[in-house]
């Protein structure tokens, strides 16, 4: 079992920045296949960005597509989401996944993944 921690959701006006990080504490292991999704009030939780296999494919959700930068930082064992140009639409909680449950899965379905952590709130104020 991979327990994933989220930080570095806060509140930030429109236009603003944030980073977030994923980290799976007194886990060494470093899959090649993490994402992350975020989910609003009364919303289906949607894949934001991922990192996909091996070889580090980068997919973003076309909301996300030139404003948002997925990375990782393997020394650290720590995925990160780079959020630039906020906008309100982007209020929501996110969350970050490790782990398909079968390879070949699309990578940016919530449904793909097996480990979540519980999420950090980020809101975006006009």
């Amino acid at each position: 079992q991979v327990h994933l921690v989220e930080s570095g959701g806060g509140s930030v006006q429109a236009g603003g920045s944030l980073r977030l990080s994923c980290t799976a504490p007194g886990y060494a292991y470093s899959s090649p296949y993490m994402a992350w999704f975020r989910q609003a009030p009364g919303k289906e939780r949607e894949g934001v960005a991922t990192i996909c296999g091996g070889g580090g494919s980068t997919f973003y959700a076309a909301s996300a597509q030139g404003r948002f930068t997925i990375s990782r930082d393997n020394t650290k064992n720590t995925l990160y989401l780079q959020m630039d140009g906020l906008k309100p639409e982007d209020t929501a909680m996110y969350y970050c996944a490790s782990d398909l449950r079968r390879l070949g899965s699309n990578c940016l379905l919530a449904y793909s993944y097996i480990y979540w952590g519980q999420g950090t709130q980020v809101t975006v104020s006009s």
